[in-house]
């Protein structure tokens, strides 16, 4: 579970995310959304530890983030912003690299391995060095190194981006199998399609602040709208664009 308190960031006179809070729990998947500036990957990166807050606290399954940041970082398995990969190495080398990291050894850290080529359909490029891989296939090989210690909280930004179809719903499937085993799963998207097929929670940010959050089915009854994307324009403060 991770749990969010007064979260707030700022950079300079710029407040990127001024006082969140809000909970995402076991068992469920929650969507992070929010238009371009909103604050969703400034959110995601203190969660995960990679940027320190200005105020409020994070805990993962009860352990405070600021005051045991390894023991939070522990529990979970994280797809960031961007997915920086080793050229010379092959992708089955940056998954065993990172598990060996999370202290897996021999027949049990192949055997993950093996399932994660599978889930993620990496058959054509396990044995490949990165250089030179589609942005696609660096999101699998990134994905395999998020989940490959089988974290019990996954946090995942834009986890489709830049998917053909066949892998976006490979990835969509691994989504619900998480939410199956009871995993808290947070992940970010602009896809309205996939948040409604997914998400048992919303959280819409805007402006750096916490615009809504509930269910699909309580988002569109709180703006008056029948389907998930008319309420994410009105909560979100989107100039449509008339056509």
């Amino acid at each position: 579970m991770i749990e969010v308190k007064g979260l707030t960031k700022c950079f300079g006179d710029i407040t990127a995310v001024d006082g969140i809070s809000f909970a995402a729990a076991d068992g469920e998947v929650t969507g992070l959304l929010g238009p371009n500036g909103a604050g969703k990957t400034t959110t995601l990166r203190m969660l995960y530890g990679l940027m320190r807050p200005d105020a409020g606290s994070v805990r993962v399954d009860g352990i405070d983030a600021a005051a045991d940041p390894q023991g939070a970082q522990s529990r979970m398995g994280v797809l960031p912003d961007s997915h920086g990969l080793y050229p010379r190495l092959t992708a089955r080398e940056h998954i065993r690299y990172f598990g060996q990291l999370r202290g897996l050894i021999g027949t049990d850290l192949e055997r993950r391995i093996d399932g994660l080529v599978q889930q993620l359909d990496m058959g054509g490029i396990i044995d490949r060095r990165a250089e030179g891989f589609s942005h696609g296939e660096r999101m699998k090989v990134s994905l395999g190194r998020a989940l490959v210690h089988e974290p019990r909280t996954v946090m995942l930004d834009e986890p489709t981006n830049g998917l053909d179809v066949q892998s976006t719903r490979a990835v969509r499937g691994l989504i619900r199998r998480m939410r199956a085993d009871g995993r808290c799963v947070l992940f970010s998207s602009h896809i309205m399609q996939e948040v409604s097929a997914l998400c048992d929670r919303i959280v819409i940010m805007a402006g750096g602040r916490v615009a809504a959050a509930g269910t699909p089915e309580q988002i569109k009854r709180q703006t008056g709208h029948e389907n998930l994307e008319d309420a994410f324009v009105s909560l979100s403060g989107i100039d449509e664009v008339q056509v």
